[in-house]
This record gives structure tokens, sequence and C-alpha cells, in this order.
């Protein structure tokens, strides 16, 4: 995966030793998910100019601290960047600290603009505002954190997270002008904006989840 953009020696590191790591999140944090991060980041990378390997290993690094508390988990990313010594034979203290930064920037409720490119590039990437995917993401994530609720609970859940996150006047922000996230936001703003539209893709993905 990606041996013709990052260091070979990197991605063998990454891929070996992070990776896997992502197998014990749930799943809408789980490897497929950061694979995805991976890929988007490399791709604003290569529009953007920014370095290649720091770009990777940001992305591959990015919800690690799902570890811990989810509501911290940026910041924890960001420890478990810097903490990693390994990481030295490829960035120089500089970059680590760049790196670092960006792990911590990238959530979405975010109170500030990220402070890099760099923070940029993995809060763009990790949007994944592909309108299934978001609704896929947000019925696994209710499912796997929320197992007691009922399916209207998770429905109620679901409805209003798209409100405060994804509608005309929720919390999530886009930081890099012209990315495809731009399309599919509103795109997914119009589906919002119609509540049978709305439940109908909930039902589909619920249905999906819940089977067997």
């Amino acid at each position: 995966m990606l041996k013709n953009t990052a260091s070979l020696d990197l991605v063998e590191f990454i891929e070996t030793q992070i990776l896997p790591r992502y197998a014990q999140f749930d799943r809408a944090h789980n490897t497929e998910h950061v694979v995805r991060v991976i890929r988007r980041s490399i791709e604003l990378a290569n529009r953007t100019g920014a370095d290649m390997n720091m770009v990777y290993a940001i992305a591959a690094y990015h919800d690690l601290g799902m570890d811990g508390p989810r509501a911290i988990h940026h910041i924890t990313g960001g420890k478990i960047l810097a903490g990693d010594a390994r990481l030295k034979r490829w960035f120089s203290p500089e970059q680590i600290k760049i790196m670092k930064e960006a792990v911590e920037d990238h959530r979405a409720s975010a109170s500030h603009a990220p402070r890099s490119l760099y923070g940029k590039i993995v809060a763009e990437a990790d949007r994944d505002i592909v309108p299934e995917v978001v609704f896929q993401r947000t019925v696994q994530f209710g499912l796997a954190n929320y197992p007691e609720k009922s399916k209207e609970e998770h429905w109620e859940r679901f409805r209003q997270h798209m409100d405060e996150k994804y509608s005309v006047h929720g919390y999530i922000r886009l930081w890099i002008p012209g990315s495809p996230n731009e399309e599919k936001l509103n795109e997914l703003r119009n589906i919002i904006a119609n509540p049978v539209e709305l439940r109908k893709q909930f039902e589909r993905f619920f249905a999906q989840e819940t089977v067997g």
C-alpha cells in the first residue's frame, strides 16, 4: 500500500507495527477507516506539496488515541506519536512536533483551525464525507457504544448527530478549498434537510449492521 509515495522502510514499519492496532477499535475507527484516511491524505499531499512521509505517518497515527477516552483521543494520539522514539529514524524533532500538533488538531469538533498544513490535511482526510460512509459509521458507532439503546433511540441519536455535525449549521469545517469534500458535504446536507430520506438511510444501514 502506497509504496510509491512514501519511504519503503517507513511504510513497512507503519503497516506491521501501527496499522494492526486499529483492529481493536470500533468499526467506525477500524483499519478500513485509517486506510481511507491515509489514501485521502496522500492525495491531498500530492495537491499541496506537503512532505509525503510526514503526511503518511500522521494519518497512520491519527486515531491511536482511541485506546483511551474518545473525547480526548486526539490529544492522546498526539502524545502517542510524540512518544514513539522509533519515528526519530525518519523525522527531526521539529517535524515530530508538527506531526503531534496535526494529530491533536484533526478532530472535527476542534474549536480552532489546525495549526499547520499537515493538520489541515489529516483533518480534511478524516472527514469521510461520502454520505453512505457517514451514515454507516454513525450507525456502527452507536451500536458499538450504546448497545442498550432501542432502535428508536438509535434513530434519535443518529438524527441529532447529523444535525449537530453535518447540517448547514453544524460544527464541521473544511480546511482545504476545492477539496472533494465540498461537493460531498453539499450532497449530505441535502439528505439531512429531507427527514424522510434521512430516515430511509438510517433504516438501510441499521438493518445492514444488525442482520443476524
